[in-house]
């Protein structure tokens, strides 16, 4: 058995043998044949060519030629197994550098002599080709680089814009090739950048829409203009509701102060760069006395030309004639008939609004994208609504109190009990220590518990729970004169300063205990220097009279009222008796009133007591506080005006919570108001504050932590619908995280309500018109005719609002107001000043 496995073994392998040694032999004569092939080929291309070159080169010019042939313009060519090769169907490139083989009619393409590389062809002209995705018109992203801090983009020439936006920033002009191969300059006012079709991504068409936007022309803009007007007249009924909401506007417009003459007639602004900063905001120059004499009547302020005249210089509409008029605003938001045919305009606004986006939402991007440098974070913001003592984030307080306990232990900062306490005393006796100090210990935030109860809320003011903690760095009338509050508030100013971008109106409070509050609030901010080109102040009346009533501080509600207005008419007849306050009142914008409005309360009536007569221990009504504010302050700005002071604008909160009479007495005598989230309860009155273009600063986080879950703020509701809405944080201290809590509070809306960036830089838009920052500003912040109504008064470059937008607001208002007045509307050119 071993031997026959031997053989077959042998057998075997002698078998393999044969047949590895028959398949080298046929494998070598194959590539015999393949060479032997291939030489054959070689030999007849170099016949060839020999005989079109007239004679033979050498073996060195022949493999020059080979590796010419591999190359294509100063580069290997390497082949492709899906693309075509140009050079070999065209039978391979003359010497002017044109490629053989193309059809007939188009122009012949250009490649660059052999052995020259692209950046080296005589004079040609380079022209960079980048890849344009479908969605965007914009080749390159230079447009949305941003220099931030910078205020250089502000003050560009409009020729630097118009170049910018032509998009020739970096680089030559391309030269046009006619089909014969001759190059035309093109002027560069006729170079639009296109975006490719969308089904055909290798072909860059140009786009007409895209060509009018990135011109910068607003009247070659077009879009999808809405033509839905009724083609019947109105009903008999529908008439009568008109005619009913004509008065009510025309009552708003007998109350409302408005300045003689506008700031834009004031102040002509001719040089469009920044504004310079005020070098000297505290000076003050003697203005000399006038002869204007008043007196308080009734709880309403006269003014007289002279001690000895009587006749009234500035009239305003009596207690009485408000609260009628009052009561017929409140009949009219209750007439079955009005409410449902306000509910149905309303409606349509905002399937305007759907309709408008669906068309042009594209349309709006793209021209948002041909804006050089502007995007949301660099158009300005103004927080139209914050409280001054709750401007800080908590963190920002907590490392402050740190800093204050580490530096300056030994201050005496409180009077308590009889004895001087330092700041390191103070922690002693809570037994707190620097170290055992953090953001939940100093429980600021407000939570749950806050939720329908404004009194837990006001007590989240005071750090750790202590009322001690708030009075020393919270108050400016404590022991130490307000000193660590205004070097916080300068931390702050200076947040705002490095932001660039973002603006607030701080609200800080005169409560109308003593006369004297004015003068000591105008020496903190004067002594301390609380100066900002970001910032400017409102004044918020605290609505507490029962409580100043019950402590014994006030005897009727008329000491509140001479408290507070005597002394601003002092210091406008005679600066010289408070020039500190005269100073002050330069950078006061507003007058502002606060307090819970959810509390339950009488509605006044046109015989309700006059303020000397109010002498119970109950707090007056919303709309009582509202008549008196007005009017004193109608008379104010009157005088004001006439001595050419600046006026102080009111702007009250209102529509928080409470009763819809909050937002009926502010509909009559409010230039602007805070919240106002209580509108949705009432059509009709959401409807007048859309007619008349009312600014509402809404705070949705604020309201979401005491009376309105955030998912149902009717702040986007608003926004469609067309109603001057801006966003504001109200309490950063207790309701905002972050370092910049108006930023924080534009996120979250724009992310659970999906707004778009031409959203966000609308509301942004709306926030600087409801400001009451100068003339000056405004103009430089959102464009120098920024007063005049629609796209005349828009500047993208600065706005980032298209006009597409603007104009749909604008031709919706006037279409709505047409229809209101019946045709006959007389719409103003400009804004309501």
């Amino acid at each position: 058995m071993e031997s026959y496995a031997v053989h077959l073994a042998m057998a075997a392998l002698v078998g393999a043998s044969l047949v590895a040694v028959s398949a080298y032999y046929m494998h070598r004569k194959t590539l015999t044949q393949l060479l032997e092939f291939a030489k054959t080929v070689e030999r007849e291309r170099e016949r060839e060519e020999n005989s079109d070159g007239g004679g033979a080169d050498s073996p060195q010019q022949m493999r020059k030629r080979r590796g010419q042939r591999r190359k294509s313009g100063g580069y290997y060519r390497r082949g492709s197994g899906s693309l075509p090769d140009v050079t070999a169907i065209s039978g391979g490139v003359d010497g002017n550098g044109m490629v053989d083989g193309i059809p007939a009619g188009l122009p012949r393409l250009h490649t660059h002599p052999e052995g020259k590389s692209a950046d080296h062809v005589g004079s040609t002209k380079r022209t960079a080709i980048r890849a344009v995705s479908p969605k965007s018109p914009v080749a390159s992203a230079s447009a949305f680089e941003s220099v931030e801090g910078s205020d250089d983009e502000d003050n560009l020439t409009d020729n630097a814009k118009a170049y910018h936006a032509n998009g020739n920033a970096g680089c030559d002009l391309p030269n046009h090739v006619t089909a014969n191969g001759e190059q035309i300059a093109i002027a560069a006012s006729s170079m639009i950048r296109s975006h490719s079709v969308s089904g055909d991504l290798h072909g860059v068409q140009p786009d007409p829409i895209a060509a009018d936007i990135l011109r910068k022309e607003p009247e070659q803009e077009t879009f999808a203009r809405l033509k839905i007007t009724p083609t019947e007249l109105p009903s008999p009924d529908e008439v009568e509701v008109y005619v009913v909401l004509q008065e009510c506007l025309e009552l708003r417009k007998r109350y409302l102060f408005s300045e003689a003459v506008a700031p834009w007639e004031r102040e002509v602004i001719s040089d469009p760069s920044t504004p310079k900063p005020n070098p000297e905001p505290f000076f003050y120059t003697s203005e000399g006395k006038s002869d204007h004499h008043f007196e308080m009547q009734d709880g309403v302020i006269h003014v007289y030309p002279n001690k000895d005249s009587k006749e009234e210089l500035y009239p305003v509409a009596d207690a009485t004639t408000f609260f009628t008029d009052l009561h017929h605003i409140l009949r009219v938001i209750a007439a079955g008939n009005i409410r449902t045919l306000c509910h149905h305009r309303l409606n349509l606004l905002e399937q305007k609004f759907n309709l408008h986006l669906m068309l042009n939402a594209d349309k709006e991007f793209l021209a948002q994208k041909s804006a050089p440098h502007r995007d949301f974070y660099n158009v300005r913001k103004v927080d139209t609504h914050v409280h001054h003592s709750a401007c800080m984030n908590q963190k920002h307080l907590l490392r402050f109190i740190k800093s204050k306990l580490r530096k300056e232990p030994d201050e005496v900062v409180i009077f308590r009990d009889g004895t001087y306490l330092t700041l390191r005393e103070v922690f002693e006796s809570l037994d707190l220590t620097g170290y055992d100090l953090n953001v939940d210990l100093l429980d600021v935030h407000a939570d749950k518990s806050t939720f329908h109860r404004f009194d837990k809320f006001n007590l989240k003011y005071n750090p750790c729970g202590q009322s001690r903690l708030r009075e020393i760095f919270l108050k400016q009338d404590n022991l130490i004169q307000g000193r660590f509050l205004a070097e916080l508030t300068k931390q702050v100013f200076s947040d705002l300063s490095a932001s660039k971008y973002q603006m607030a109106e701080y609200r800080i409070s005169i409560y109308g205990r003593k006369q004297s509050e004015w003068d000591q609030m105008a020496s903190w901010i004067v002594n301390n220097e609380l100066y900002s080109e970001n910032v400017v102040w409102l004044i918020q009346l605290p609505r507490l009279y029962n409580i100043y009533k019950e402590m014994g501080i006030v005897t009727s509600f008329q000491n509140i009222l001479d408290n507070i207005f005597i002394p601003l008419f002092e210091v406008t007849i005679d600066p010289d008796s408070h020039p500190q306050l005269h100073v002050f009142l330069k950078q006061v914008v507003g007058l502002d009133l606060v307090d819970d409005e959810s509390k339950p309360e009488r509605r006044p009536t046109k015989h309700m007591p006059t303020p000397a007569q109010w002498t119970n221990v109950f707090n007056p009504a919303f709309s009582y506080y509202v008549y008196y504010c007005y009017a004193n302050l109608y008379t104010l700005n009157k005088l004001r005006e006439s001595k050419g002071m600046t006026t102080i604008k009111f702007r009250p909160h209102s529509g928080e919570a409470g009763d819809i009479d909050h937002l009926a007495a502010t509909f009559l005598t409010a230039t602007n108001i805070a919240h106002g989230i209580n509108l949705r309860k009432s059509p009709v009155l959401q409807y007048l504050y859309y007619l008349a273009q009312i600014g509402l600063a809404m705070s949705p986080l604020s309201n979401n932590s005491l009376f309105l879950d955030y998912h149902r703020n009717p702040f986007p509701v608003f926004f469609l619908r067309g109603l001057n809405v801006s966003l504001s944080t109200d309490d950063p201290l207790q309701i905002h995280l972050t370092k910049e809590p108006l930023v924080e509070e534009y996120s979250i809306a724009a992310s659970v309500w999906k707004l778009s960036s031409c959203d966000l830089c609308e509301i942004a838009r709306n926030s600087v018109y409801q400001s009451g920052f100068s003339h000056a500003l405004k103009s430089h912040w959102i464009g120098r005719e920024y007063y005049k109504r629609g796209p005349d008064g828009n500047d993208i470059h600065k706005t980032n609002v298209p006009h597409i937008r603007v104009e749909f607001r604008e031709t919706i208002w006037r279409e709505e107001m047409k229809q209101v007045y019946l045709g006959k509307a007389i719409i103003p050119r400009e804004v309501d000043r």
